[in-house]
């Protein structure tokens, strides 16, 4: 058999957690997104920085420091542990958390691109129109943005899926709890278990070339790296 139920559980693991992580993005970085888009505050270009470092810094530095913030040790790991919870390190809510960070510019900047390009006229004819904020979100801006909102979703989904540093670190190598697709790829090829990982590895290829090909030809969209 290609595939044992170990591939089986890290491939539906990965999935919920791309899927998880995804809405919550989506959620986090849309006030983000508008933010940056209208604000002209001089803390712009700190935040769009913080935003944008997954992009430039290695995963397993981004994960060393989400281990120690989520560690019993560090200050979210100190406040879970006071509420009773825990440490969130080696947990699946700890690879939440280091996805959605690691995974945050993937998101927000296509957010950022569908706002910009849509420019504050709209909102100012919905303000003569007496709408209110909700009215004007629902039915202006994420109808205009919806090709943002469609690629920042596949990339976020895509990006977490691809995951190994963070979620290593983080997360470690439990089955059936932290270890996800990438990881296991990693177990096959420690134990030379090359068929196993080729398979594994091959159905990643095959996801990665499926989710760019939908981005480049999905009506020509311009958010991808504008």
């Amino acid at each position: 058999m290609p595939l044992d139920s170990g591939d089986l559980a890290a491939i539906w693991l990965t999935f919920k957690l791309a899927s998880l992580t995804t809405l919550i993005l989506l959620v986090v970085g849309t006030p983000i997104a508008l933010w940056l888009t209208h604000t002209r505050s001089w803390l712009k270009g700190p935040v769009g920085a913080i935003v944008a470092l997954p992009l430039v810094l290695p995963p397993t530095v981004i994960g060393f420091y989400l281990l120690l913030l989520l560690g019993p040790h560090g200050y979210i790991g100190q406040l879970t542990q006071s509420l009773g919870l825990g440490t969130l390190t080696f947990s699946f809510a700890g690879l939440v958390i280091g996805s959605v960070v690691y995974s945050l510019p993937f998101v927000v900047q296509p957010l950022h691109n569908a706002f910009a390009a849509m420019g504050s006229r709209p909102l100012e004819v919905a303000a003569t129109l007496r709408a209110g904020p909700w009215d004007t979100f629902f039915h202006v801006v994420l109808p205009l943005a919806r090709p943002g909102y469609l690629t920042g979703a596949i990339l976020g989904f895509a990006h977490t899926v691809g995951e190994f540093g963070v979620v290593l670190m983080i997360g470690g190598n439990i089955p059936d709890k932290t270890r996800v697709v990438s990881v296991q790829i990693f177990d096959h090829v420690e134990s030379m278990a090359y068929e196993q990982a080729h398979w594994l590895a091959g159905l990643m290829l095959v996801f990665a070339f499926v989710v760019l090909l939908a981005l480049y030809t999905s009506g020509k969209n311009k958010t991808v790296w504008s």
